[in-house]
């Protein structure tokens, strides 16, 4: 998997030159701010490759170095691409990635992150953003209180009303994440785990894939549009592999026992982040 996106990545990121980004350049940062990013982009694929959310570090850390929003997305869309390849390539290594589910639900990812930015044009992200919070309790709550919840792996064959929902989960979490996009990947673990009967390792797994799937068509599209500041996103990239190898190892040794605490630190951010500072 890793040897064939990478191409499509770099080959991306390489149509943008460092000039083409407007704003405050890569050239006026420090040293101190690129050890800044690449901390941040470490343990952004640390947390990323566990349960999701990684974009929760790697993004405000882009933002506080001064880099533009429309520009701090897609170099974030870059650094996590590269690294999540590197996650995708370890679960596949280890057969925890079910093509029949996971394929299906990342093509209509894909497709479905290109009709949620469209759709972002039109109509005002803060409209979603207020049902988010509730929602967040709800997988909470039944995440918690049912201790059982993903600690068991039961899901056997995928059958044909899989493969349908499959393809709903992949095309709803595609279309978030195009209009939306915080806590997509935790979103995804967390209906695999609801609806196919994964246990939390492979439900991680599988939630990389699909993730992968949503954000090359928003990588393309900040790319093209030369809203990527080159040298930043390769620092954090290089960084956030290694965090990505570091977690999705940890996650295969560790199993739910791991995942799942993680998983809980996410949701928890990920409702400081929309309540206080969207």
């Amino acid at each position: 998997m890793h040897r064939k996106a990478w191409p499509l990545c770099v080959l991306v990121v390489a149509r943008v030159s460092p000039s083409s980004s407007s704003g405050k350049g890569s050239a006026h940062m420090t040293a101190t701010t690129y050890l800044f990013l690449a901390c941040a982009g470490f343990f952004a694929g640390l947390v990323d490759s566990l349960a999701g959310g990684g974009g929760l570090i790697s993004l405000p850390a882009l933002l506080a170095a001064g880099v533009p929003p429309h520009i701090a997305l897609g170099t974030n869309k870059v650094q996590s691409c590269l690294g999540t390849s590197v996650g995708v390539a370890r679960y596949l290594k280890r057969r925890l990635i079910t093509p029949s589910i996971a394929v299906p639900a990342a093509i209509a990812a894909l497709v479905g992150s290109v009709g949620g930015a469209r759709v972002a044009l039109l109509i005002p992200s803060d409209k979603l953003m207020m049902l988010i919070p509730p929602l967040i309790i709800v997988v909470a709550v039944i995440t918690f209180f049912r201790r059982q919840f993903g600690a068991e792996d039961h899901f056997t064959k995928a059958s044909r009303r899989d493969r349908v929902m499959a393809v709903i989960v992949g095309g709803v979490i595609g279309f978030y994440d195009g209009f939306f996009g915080p806590g997509t990947g935790t979103f995804l673990v967390f209906l695999f785990v609801l609806i196919f009967k994964f246990g939390f390792l492979r439900a991680n797994a599988n939630a990389k894939l699909v993730n992968f799937g949503s954000n090359i068509s928003a990588l393309i599209s900040f790319a093209l549009a030369g809203k990527v500041m080159v040298l930043p996103a390769l620092i954090m990239a290089c960084c956030n592999i290694a965090g990505n190898y570091l977690g999705s190892g940890l996650a295969i040794k560790k199993g739910a026992a791991l995942i799942k605490p993680v998983f809980g630190l996410v949701l928890a951010g990920l409702m400081i982040k929309i309540l206080f500072f969207s």
